[in-house]
């Protein structure tokens, strides 16, 4: 079993940045593929940004360029680093760890970009 619980969303103006975080319950980046969704109600839940256990990173074409994913292995916490952020942005977002017969999710953190 895994846990993975996220923090670091919040309000922010557009424009802005934010930086949520996701803490795996034990080590597993090395095997594990790592990955942030984002879903706002009423629609699907959809890729914001992944990065494979080998270390390459695939980004949803709405976030390219603006968001990075990243990950540190001493303290088992998974980054979204996001900027120029804008309302469309806005949705709760979830932390995905992902194998051959595993998968799990965190609980979500809202983000909202409003003025």
């Amino acid at each position: 079993q895994v846990q993975l619980v996220e923090s670091g969303g919040g309000l922010v103006q557009p424009g802005g940045s934010l930086r949520l975080s996701c803490v795996a319950s034990r080590s597993i980046f090395s095997s594990y593929d790592m990955g942030w969704y984002r879903q706002i109600p009423g629609k699907q839940r959809e890729l914001a940004a992944v990065i494979t256990s080998g270390g390459n990173t695939n980004y949803g074409d709405s976030v390219k360029g603006r968001f990075t994913i990243s990950r540190d292995y001493a303290k088992n916490t998974l980054y979204l680093h996001m900027n120029s952020l804008k309302p469309e942005d806005t949705a709760v977002y979830y932390c995905h760890a992902g194998r051959r017969l595993y998968d799990y999710w965190g609980q979500g953190t809202q983000v909202t970009v409003s003025s």
